[in-house]
Parts: structure tokens; sequence; C-alpha cells
């Protein structure tokens, strides 16, 4: 099983140059503002800005703009109204799609997208006709930390995982990913911390039920589809049934 929305590709790259670095800072603000929004400012009530600030500290956001960020979602600060919208495309090769953004325009962000998908041999789907193939999945990336005094195998990480109460598991690029139900995130993430693993990052995402493989060219196609959709300041996640 495999999870990762194409915003995680991004972040986790370690070589960003500031322009990219200034965009992730513009995405992770609006998710802040958001999740404060929702669920108020205290990150020890709001898990869900808890997450999203662990990622954006991640990436060594100021301080300054974390607060700005919660102060303009819980109204001491003045701010554009924004709000969560969520489309389904088909991408090349028939690839299922979701997009996930914040936005203070939501005919404007569905005109950019439906133009992005257009380009490169991509269509909207109606509601419901995409997110049937996937299920919504807590995700925890744990960083086996090899320079630790006594690293784990890779078996002994799986069993640790899997004691914590993983529903699956799935090593990516010498990382694990570690899968779990939207309501046992929090508490199978404490635990593995508890062990003393280091976790790398929490999110709710949509995991494909499925995987499909497609052509060279039309892998060419969707990675385009990608990065231009990534451009668009609402877009904060992209997630597809595309096979690694």
């Amino acid at each position: 099983m495999s999870g990762h929305s194409h915003a995680k590709k991004i972040f986790g790259k370690k070589q960003i140059t500031d322009a990219k670095r200034g965009k992730i800072f513009s995405k992770f603000s609006r998710q802040i503002s958001v999740a404060a929004k929702e669920k108020g400012g205290d990150l020890e009530t709001n898990s869900g800005l808890r997450m999203v600030i662990e990622r954006a500290k991640s990436f060594n956001m100021p301080k300054e703009n974390i607060e700005k960020a919660i102060k303009k979602g819980t109204g001491e600060l003045e701010d554009v109204k924004l709000e969560n919208v969520i489309f389904e495309a088909y991408g090349p090769g028939k690839t299922a799609i979701i997009i996930e953004g914040i936005t203070d325009n939501k005919n404007r962000a569905l005109g950019e997208i439906k133009k992005a998908l257009s380009q490169f041999d991509g269509k909207l789907a109606g509601e419901g006709s995409v997110r049937w193939m996937f299920e919504r999945k807590g995700v925890i990336i744990v960083n086996p930390k090899p320079e630790a005094q006594n690293p784990k195998s890779k078996e002994e990480l799986e069993l640790m995982a899997i004691e914590a109460g993983a529903q699956d598991i799935n090593w990516h690029e010498d990382v694990l990913d570690v899968y779990t139900k939207p309501e046992e995130l929090e508490k199978v993430k404490n635990d593995l911390k508890n062990k003393g693993l280091a976790i790398e990052s929490t999110s709710l995402d949509w995991v494909a039920k499925d995987q499909v493989e497609i052509s060279d060219k039309e892998k060419g196609s969707l990675e385009k589809l990608f990065e231009s959709l990534d451009e668009n300041e609402a877009v904060q996640e992209i997630y597809s049934n595309l096979k690694e």
C-alpha cells in the first residue's frame, strides 16, 4: 500500500529553492488558519492543527508566521475567508486523482484546476466518481534513525508498528510508512514515539485501494499535471492511484 500525496514528495526533497519554500510556507499558513478556525488555536485539543504545525516546523517555518496564521484562523487578526475544497478528476492513463485545496474563491480555483487538467490530458470528474477508489487513512512516516546507538532492523520496526496498532505498513525510500484508522492516528503515533522511534510526519491522507500502471509517456504527462497543480496556491494535496 502506498498513500503519499504529490505534495509529500515535493516536501520530502531536501534541496528546495527559496521560491518553492515560500510557496510551501504559504500553503502551510492556509492549512494552519483553517485548522485553527475549525477547532480553535489550542494545540492540546486540536490534533489537526498540531499535525500541520509539526510539518511546518520541519521546514523551519518561522515561529511568527505560524502564530500569525493561528491568529487569522481564530479571528484575532483580520483575514480573507478561506474554505476547504475537494475535487475529483481523471488524469493521463485514466488515473484517478483527488485534489484537496483551501481557497477564498471556489469558482476561481475550480476554473484554474479545470484548465490545468485540460492541458495535460485530464478532466474533472463528478462528485463521488473517484473518491470511492480511495480510503481515508492516518499515515505516520517513521525514520529508522540509522545513526542511533541501537538501530532497529526492518523486521523489528515492522513488529513495533504492528504492536502499536498499525493497519498496514510499507517501506518507502528507506523510511517506514505506517497506516492507521483515522481515529487511531494519535494513539499509534504516541505509542511509536514512546518506543523511541523518530516520527518524521503524521497526516490524514487519501490512500488508493488499488493502484494502476501506465505508460512512461502517460507518467510524464501526469507528472507535468501534478507540477502545474502544485503551482496553484489553492492546491494543498494531490493524491492518485498511480503505482510507484
